[in-house]
């Protein structure tokens, strides 16, 4: 992986090192503090580059177009919440998905698999372990986004998100979030109708660079894409882990994501 992954930088390789212990010391800081770690540089700049260029062609002769209208909580109604209440307010998604079998062989599957990355989450998470996912569809995804297109507001589903940038748009793309915006015990409606109004004050705003690793805990922070600007598209490999071994997702939960079963 030496040609790949920038290991000098971030020695994934070398666990029992001090220059290890004091990364995944500093990735739990920054996770504590903002929800969010960056290894920027993660990957190599002309490996993350030539890997972009081998996806393209796929992506623009093969990949799923996902258009939707949703709410924040992609849900068509919540508990308690009138149908018209503003923290239910639509909004639109675009986006264009690879699925993990049509990455077989590919950069992004090497850096999914890759053992040391998975034993360096599991250390900043504190899990016993990390395990790749089961599902030959959904394991690892890329996805792109293009002029106009937008990842909206949302909640994630899972505890925490793991991305690669592999190409940066020329305009717009950026990373916006609003850190714990609700809580298990306080689902915060009136905030979440503020953010969706646009009178949220706390938004943050962040550019990622081509070759970013991002973990991020979007559970209760919400977060979205901004509409990407120019010709050249925003393209983000999304890996999946879980700690129990064989996850595989309903072939209902694929067809509604890929507009296809495995």
């Amino acid at each position: 992986m030496n040609n790949i992954i920038d290991l000098h930088r971030y020695p994934l390789d070398r666990p029992d090192s001090e220059a290890w212990r004091r990364l995944v010391e500093q990735a739990r800081d920054d996770l504590q503090r903002h929800g969010m770690f960056n290894l920027e540089g993660f990957v190599i700049a002309d490996t993350v580059r030539q890997a972009a260029e081998q996806i393209q062609p796929t992506m623009d002769s093969q990949s799923h177009t996902h258009s939707r209208t949703h709410n924040i909580y992609f849900k068509p109604q919540i508990d308690g919440l009138a149908a018209d209440h503003p923290a239910l307010r639509k909004v639109e998604t675009v986006s264009h998905t690879l699925c993990a079998d049509q990455l077989q062989g590919s950069l992004v599957c090497q850096v999914y698999e890759y053992p040391p990355l998975l034993a360096f989450l599991a250390a900043v998470m504190g899990k016993p372990a990390l395990h790749v996912m089961a599902d030959p569809l959904a394991r690892v995804n890329v996805m792109s986004y293009r002029h106009g297109e937008t990842l909206n507001w949302h909640f994630d589903r899972s505890e925490f998100t793991t991305t690669l940038m592999l190409q940066a748009p020329a305009e717009g793309g950026e990373f916006q979030y609003r850190s714990d915006l609700r809580s298990a015990d306080d689902p915060n409606y009136p905030g979440v109708a503020e953010l969706l109004e646009g009178r949220d004050r706390q938004v943050q705003t962040m550019k990622l660079r081509a070759g970013t690793l991002n973990v991020f805990r979007g559970k209760n922070t919400a977060h979205r894409v901004t509409p990407v600007r120019g010709n050249r598209e925003r393209m983000v490999a999304v890996f999946s882990y879980y700690e129990q071994p064989g996850v595989l997702f309903s072939a209902e939960e694929q067809q509604g994501f890929y507009g296809r079963t495995a």
